[in-house]
């Protein structure tokens, strides 16, 4: 198939007959798209962080002296859900011959290891069932328990040296210090040691009993004071995650405190952060002490919340806002990195393969019930979004992302990111098929979209 086309059974079906589709031809492309990426990451990047498939070079995440895999670990259960069993044996096996993070010499983030490695790590666990990719997990995970043994309010610092052992990152922003929890509670259920959720819920806490008297919080954090360093309260980076994983602390593990706390938070941020321009539902940067706008730019990585919305009970709202981004690609082949609504402007022209929108595609699919009609909507926008992305940065070596949506044709950049192949590609997928190995009720995916509840072992 020619890169862009679209598969065969729903390229002409006509607007407004959505239920009378055939899906599964999408999700078989996906699936083929999967695995064209995953066999030139072989050929080119074997056991390296990144393929870069313009070069046909590869490249590291963490440490440019010591590759960890981690395309491999961040791939593992989407290979599962896909039934690309042979790839998945072939990537259990590098981890279990190759994988030793305690070997990485350099300052890495506590946040982006633990979802990461971490999370890819237990997932596939939980797929495969080897022992091996668990201890791994929780080999990492004691790696970063100092950051947060160490500090004494129980936030995070920000930074370990996984050889030296050395800490650093006095100032974090609120997604690193809060994005913790699926993964640790999850460890901690696996293992039997509850020191991870409970590391992982104190530094939530102590985050959530810092919020304002509008019940809004800031964006950065001093670990040792406890003071806000930035007092702007947003949905978008560097907190977007931070709002998952209180909600998630109640959907995983069924915690009714933090169930309150995040409806308290989401009647705050509706109060005060929403703001409609031009007809359409946006979500503003503003004080967190007097609820004053601070910007109204918006990130790529924001479209989350409306996925989030929808499963907490805000659908209404969730749709608006997932309409709001998708009027954006009335201007756009895909999603830029920033946009400002105000202008109809891009302020970050690139597009790093980012799945929020989709994710948001799939949360909301969900929270309409899988295959009923009125979820059917979402596949529209989750499959447009699936075509225009193909089309613009699918390459002979795989996907990569792009450095300029403004001009035609697009500017290509040179990575396939780690998070298109935990991520995108799943949420598409489950989204276009009946997935045998996959609980679509229990399911539960993480920020970066690893399945820590809901595998069916085959």
């Amino acid at each position: 198939m020619a890169a862009g086309a679209l598969p065969p059974g729903v390229a002409h079906a006509a607007p407004g007959q959505a239920g009378r589709r055939d899906w599964r031809p999408v999700a078989q492309d996906v699936r083929r798209e999967m695995l064209h990426t995953w066999n030139a990451y072989k050929r080119l990047a074997w056991g390296h962080d990144h393929l870069l498939p313009v070069s046909g070079g590869h490249g590291e995440f963490f440490d440019d002296a010591h590759p960890v895999g981690l395309t491999i670990v961040e791939a593992l259960d989407t290979l599962y859900l896909m039934g690309l069993d042979r790839e998945l044996a072939e990537g259990v096996d590098w981890v279990k011959k190759n994988l030793d993070f305690g070997a990485v010499n350099a300052d890495v983030q506590v946040f982006e290891t633990n979802i990461r490695m971490v999370g890819g790590l237990l997932s596939g666990y939980l797929a495969t069932g080897d022992r091996a990719l668990l201890r791994h997990a929780r080999r990492i995970a004691d790696i970063l328990m100092p950051c947060f043994d160490r500090s004494p309010t129980g936030i995070p610092y920000r930074r370990v040296n996984p050889s030296t052992g050395e800490i650093s990152g006095v100032t974090n922003p609120l997604a690193e210090v809060g994005t913790i929890i699926a993964e640790f509670g999850t460890l901690s259920r696996l293992t039997g040691d509850p020191r991870y959720h409970r590391a992982a819920r104190k530094a939530m806490k102590a985050v959530l009993d810092r919020r304002s008297e509008l019940g809004l919080l800031g964006t950065e954090i001093n670990v040792e004071t406890g003071e806000w360093v930035n007092g702007t309260a947003t949905i978008h980076p560097p907190v977007d995650s931070f709002y998952e994983y209180v909600w998630d602390a109640w959907d995983l593990f069924g915690d009714r405190e933090f169930r309150d706390l995040y409806r308290t938070l989401t009647r705050a941020i509706l109060k005060h952060e929403s703001t409609t321009i031009d007809g359409h539902l946006w979500f503003a940067q503003v004080d967190k002490d007097d609820g004053g706008t601070v910007s109204t730019e918006q990130s790529e990585l924001g479209s989350f919340y409306a996925g989030l919305l929808g499963q907490s009970g805000h659908r209404r709202l969730g749709d608006s806002y997932l309409a709001s981004w998708a009027s954006v690609l009335d201007r756009f082949p895909v999603l830029p990195e920033g946009y400002d609504p105000s202008s109809g402007t891009a302020t970050a022209k690139g597009n790093q393969l980012r799945p929020e929108y989709v994710d948001s595609c799939f949360n909301l699919w969900l929270t309409a019930g899988p295959n009923r009609p009125a979820g059917e909507r979402y596949r529209e926008l989750a499959y447009d979004y699936y075509v225009r992305q193909k089309k613009h940065s699918r390459v002979p070596n795989g996907w990569t992302v792009i450095d300029d949506v403004t001009v035609s044709p697009v500017k290509h950049g040179d990575l396939t990111s780690g998070y298109w192949w935990s991520e995108q590609m799943k949420y598409w997928y489950l989204m276009f098929t009946d997935a045998p190995r996959f609980d679509y009720r229990r399911g539960y995916l993480s920020t970066e979209g690893n399945a820590l509840r809901g595998l069916r072992r085959s």
